[in-house]
């Protein structure tokens, strides 16, 4: 690994947004048409935009994209809102004590029973390795499998038992960090979500008014931290209990896993569909959410299909009165950020 690579798309990422592009244009063939718009946004990290350029050569040339070609629209206010809401910088992301259920669960019986058996395998007395340098040790081995297809030496260190206790610590930081562990985590995340449904309303109005759709494709390419809190926001995977450092056992059958949420090159699609022969003007318009291409249900009814009407109905609250300026304000009385979260 040259240091040069550091935040730029591996090869097997490219790949993996290339076929994703096929697969949705087998999918939904008239969307991808030939000569179809595609508006394609991107965070400005490298990876995203090489993610995107590999997203559309997957599409072939036949879909047109306006005027420049070559250019992906950098928006990292929508793809990055993390970075631009104070209050979840100051409280959450620079805050180590937000980060007290991932620090105890690092310092807890199941972790240590890890290390030690690490460190004998490694022939090392156990006060030289830490919950860090495992957790290297097992991305290492992540990485190599994933990027590289290869079973590297550092997974020999780990039983798939290791393996459950390593990923609830990259759950509990996820949760914590971007989950469902502080609400400002989630409600950063409604400046993205009031725009999808800006550009649903757009395109609902122009097909009410028979206009040719403006935009029939929107392609936005942004990291996992952009993506789970708007889960979140959302209320997918939501477990009854917190994720914890003193119930690992108790959430063995958790809801909320990072790696199947957000795994590499994973992807939210919202299908909007015209009905025809409908028997109520609401059920004229129809929506389906895709997460990693497999269907959703939603919430308020259970069912994978949902009128729009009920879908922005159900989401009222958050559509109306999420102000991303409001939510991000630091709060101006003096207090400790742990008071606050």
């Amino acid at each position: 690994y040259e240091e040069s690579l550091d935040g730029r798309l591996a090869p097997q990422g490219r790949r993996d947004m290339e076929h994703l592009a096929r697969r949705l244009a087998a999918r939904f063939p008239a969307l991808f048409a030939a000569r179809r718009r595609l508006v394609l946004a991107s965070s400005s990290k490298h990876r995203c935009r090489q993610s995107g350029a590999a997203f559309r050569r997957g599409l072939g040339p036949s879909l047109s994209l306006g005027s420049d070609e070559a250019e992906v629209e950098v928006n990292d206010s929508l793809m990055r809102f993390f970075d631009h809401c104070a209050k979840f910088v100051a409280l959450v992301e620079e805050n180590d004590a937000a980060m007290c259920q991932v620090n105890a669960f690092k310092e807890g019986s199941e972790m240590r029973k890890v290390l030690e058996k690490v460190a004998s395998a490694l022939c090392l007395p156990a006060e030289e390795l830490n919950a860090d340098l495992v957790q290297v040790a097992f991305l290492t081995c992540s990485y190599e499998l994933a990027i590289r297809n290869v079973t590297s030496p550092w997974c020999s260190l780990f039983s798939e038992e290791d393996a459950k206790v390593l990923e609830y610590l990259n759950d509990l930081k996820q949760y914590w960090k971007r989950g469902y562990g502080y609400d400002i985590n989630s409600r950063s995340s409604c400046i993205l979500f009031q725009d999808i449904f800006q550009h649903l309303d757009k395109a609902v109005e122009e097909s009410k008014s028979s206009k040719p759709i403006s935009s029939p494709l929107i392609v936005q390419v942004g990291h996992a931290e952009t993506l789970q809190p708007l889960l979140a926001l959302m209320g997918f995977f939501k477990d009854d209990e917190p994720l914890r450092a003193n119930n690992y056992v108790r959430q063995t059958h958790r809801k909320f896993r990072s790696g199947r949420i957000v795994p590499y090159a994973a992807n939210l699609v919202f299908v909007l569909y015209h009905c025809d022969q409908v028997k109520t003007s609401k059920e004229e318009y129809r929506v389906q959410m895709l997460l990693n291409e497999k269907p959703m249900s939603f919430h308020h009814s259970n069912e994978t299909v949902s009128t729009y009407a009920d879908l922005k109905d159900y989401y009222k609250d958050i559509l109306e009165n999420c102000h991303f300026k409001k939510e991000c304000e630091l709060p101006k009385i003096n207090i400790t950020a742990v008071d606050e979260l």
